[in-house]
């Protein structure tokens, strides 16, 4: 993602040092990078030279903006907001790489230079959006704007970069400010203890299997994987199974022993939860608590209403809307699910409700009975190679470009990969890192990050490096990576993420994308992952080389909507409870399971379906997506209705189309209105059918 202003680095995202003649540590960060493309020399990289490249590039920052400040020349866009542009290089590009390391290989040392940097971040930010005689100058630009002869870009640079400064407490007293600077300084360390303690519970539970009997159900693969993970822990003859999902999902789906199940999915529900010193509770609501109490300062009615005003919602009334209806038409489909689930397990003489660690279990069961469709007769077809490439020859279709596998290069972990991706004619558009598998040094989930993002700088244009993590299951015995359907889905859609950023064409590096378009561009990439002419392009047999044969496609197809009732149910309880918390009034004070738990009762969710993810492990809801968990849904409905766009002309590669996306969309992110950017690609404003369609639910 990019930055909304200079200061607000957001993260979506252990080497040698490398030493001089005389045996003095050089930090990296205070040379030019001599490596290909100059990606950061994650090889010469240590601990010890992160902090005194992030107080080098804070003194940088600050004596750039005091040259702002007390330069006598009347306050111009050139004079002020172009250098404040510039005047953070040096921290972001310490920056871009401590955090992509700290969320996907990081360490102990790591984790406590986190929380010692965290503050210092904040601290910065907040001197530098409560510079009075900064935003004086600003004000002067901003109200003087029709005066200049400034582009589109840099109008909505200027106006965003007004508001943020209101927006973080320009305006308010002296008084006020120093309160708001301790809120700011208690969040950020808060939130990083948050995440902390999620990656340190889904590290520290294994379920550890003695008893072959135990595996009845399993596939062979999931079986051979869960030994190698137990050899590794010195456990031979054993079985490891943990909360990450590439290991617990394929349990829950397959595993006949229904104790182990519920055992499993309960520790994965309770991370966070389990009274130890990784207890999120307490964390939560000290962060919701000063959530609501910074947005009445601001002079807002609650965090949501902070949040949302600048977004295509605008209001949480729009918001609630929307997901409130996608729950009720969501939860009718869900309860059609469950009774047929329900009918499964009586005819088997289970004598049980079912509950949620069932779900997966007999909704495979389910799949099979309805559509005759297990999903290991797929993976063989999604080695996890063949899928890559399946994105990158969609993206040739659609794009031009071209990625070509670099060897020879810094690698910010070993197994990570790296490309170089080109325009059709030949010319660079960037680097993209791959790093697909799952390690105790790696938060869960999938992401795409950056480090380094584009723009043009004294005239010469920089090109970005963009990484997308993952956690894909790692090949096992003689076989590679095998995917399930959730997985290449997954892949495409960091995928779209990644073309986002190779793409961007912003010259500043301040930009301000609204959250409700940000998932636009991967969305719409994971309706090309299961068209019939895109697998007969790369879903191939890893054993045989033959493509996926035509009946399998058909049950995909044919299997679209199965289990659409569950997953929109997860998503908008989620999204919901994001919601309820952060529309709370200061004085919020709450208990974090206990209103949960108030929560779903309100908006009816079933008892055999858990929100997608509960308070205590909520990373999207304290890291960064606070009150905006619903954009998910959001741009489901642009992206459907974008996807539209493709149909309508009976080529889902239509050149025309393709290229006003890339122009519109892509390319225009963060530098524009994300409406109008909408609007100029579609012809008009996006409508809701095509997705209730799509997923059943019309």
């Amino acid at each position: 993602m990019k930055r909304v202003c200079f200061f607000v680095i957001v993260v979506l995202v252990m080497a040698e040092s490398c030493t001089t003649t005389t045996g003095v540590k050089e930090n990296p960060f205070f040379t030019e990078w001599k490596t290909p493309f100059e990606v950061p020399p994650f090889d010469q990289i240590a601990v010890e030279h992160y902090l005194p490249a992030i107080d080098s590039g804070i003194a940088f920052a600050r004596q750039q903006i005091a040259s702002i400040v007390a330069s006598d020349e009347a306050p111009t866009f050139a004079n002020t907001v172009a250098v404040l542009d510039r005047s953070d290089k040096l921290l972001s590009k310490v920056a871009a790489v401590f955090f992509s390391q700290t969320s996907a290989n990081t360490s102990p040392e790591l984790e406590e230079l986190q929380v010692e940097i965290a503050p210092m971040l904040s601290a910065f930010g907040d001197e530098m959006l409560l510079n009075t005689a900064l935003f004086d100058r600003i004000r002067t630009v901003w109200e003087n704007r029709a005066s200049e002869q400034l582009d589109a870009e840099e109008l909505f640079l200027l106006d965003n970069l007004y508001k943020s400064f209101v927006r973080n407490g320009a305006l308010l007293s002296s008084g006020d400010q120093e309160e708001l600077k301790k809120m700011n300084q208690e969040l950020s360390v808060l939130t990083v203890r948050f995440s902390q303690n999620v990656l340190a519970e889904t590290n520290d539970y294994k379920l550890i299997i003695d008893n072959e009997a135990d595996l009845k159900g399993l596939p062979a693969t999931v079986i051979t994987t869960a030994a190698e993970m137990a050899k590794d822990e010195g456990l031979d003859g054993k079985w490891i199974f943990t909360t990450q999902k590439p290991s617990m999902i394929p349990f829950l789906q397959y595993a006949e022993n229904r104790e182990l199940r519920k055992t499993l999915y309960d520790a994965y529900l309770n991370r966070g939860n389990n009274g130890n010193e990784y207890d999120n509770n307490k964390i939560v609501s000290d962060i919701i608590r000063l959530r609501a109490e910074r947005a009445k300062l601001l002079g807002y009615r609650t965090h949501a209403d902070f949040v949302l005003e600048t977004r295509m919602a605008k209001t949480p009334g729009n918001v609630l809307s929307l997901l409130n209806d996608l729950l009720r038409r969501s939860l009718t489909v869900a309860k059609r699910e469950r009774d047929e689930m329900q009918e499964i397990v009586a005819s088997e003489g289970g004598g049980f409700k079912l509950e949620p660690h069932d779900w997966w279990y007999y909704a495979e069961k389910l799949r099979k009975i309805k559509y005759d469709l297990d999903e290991n007769e797929l993976r063989p077809y999604f080695s996890l190679d063949n899928v890559r490439d399946g994105a990158f020859d969609v993206a040739n279709r659609l794009y031009g470009i071209s990625f070509t596998r670099i060897d020879d290069i810094p690698l910010p972990h070993p197994d990570a990969q790296a490309f170089e991706v080109k325009e059709a004619d030949g010319r660079h558009v960037g680097v993209l890192y791959m790093d697909f598998f799952p390690r105790e040094s790696k938060r869960q989930g999938a992401w795409c990050g950056g480090y380094r993002g584009h723009e043009v700088a004294d005239g010469r244009e920089i090109s970005p490096v963009v990484t997308i993590v993952g956690n894909f299951t790692r090949p096992a015995g003689n076989a590679p990576a095998l995917l399930s359907m959730d997985d290449v889905t997954t892949l495409f859609h960091e995928f779209g993420h990644g073309l986002q950023a190779l793409f961007s064409e912003n010259r500043y590096n301040q930009t301000t994308v609204a959250w409700d378009i940000v998932e636009l561009p991967s969305q719409i990439m994971e309706h090309w992952a299961t068209e019939p002419e895109v697998l007969a392009m790369y879903a191939k047999h890893y054993e045989t080389g033959e493509v996926i044969p035509q009946v399998l496609v058909d049950k995909i197809r044919n299997s679209s909507y199965f289990n659409t009732g569950f997953d929109n149910v997860e998503v908008m309880a989620a999204s919901l409870l994001d919601m309820a918390y952060h529309s709370l009034e200061a004085p919020a004070q709450v208990e974090p399971q206990q209103f949960e738990k108030d929560a779903m009762k309100r908006i009816g969710l079933i008892p055999e379906i858990e929100p997608r993810y509960r308070t205590t492990y909520f990373g999207h809801m304290i890291g960064g997506y606070d009150a905006g968990y619903y954009v998910y849904t959001w741009a489901a409905v642009l992206d459907h209705d974008a996807f539209e766009a493709f149909k309508e002309k009976n080529n889902i590669f239509d050149q025309v189309t393709a290229g006003s996306f890339r122009k519109n969309v892509l390319e225009a992110m963060g530098t524009r209105d994300a409406e109008q950017m909408y609007r100029d690609f579609r012809g008009r404003e996006p409508v809701i059918e095509p997705m209730l369609r799509n997923r059943g639910l019309n």
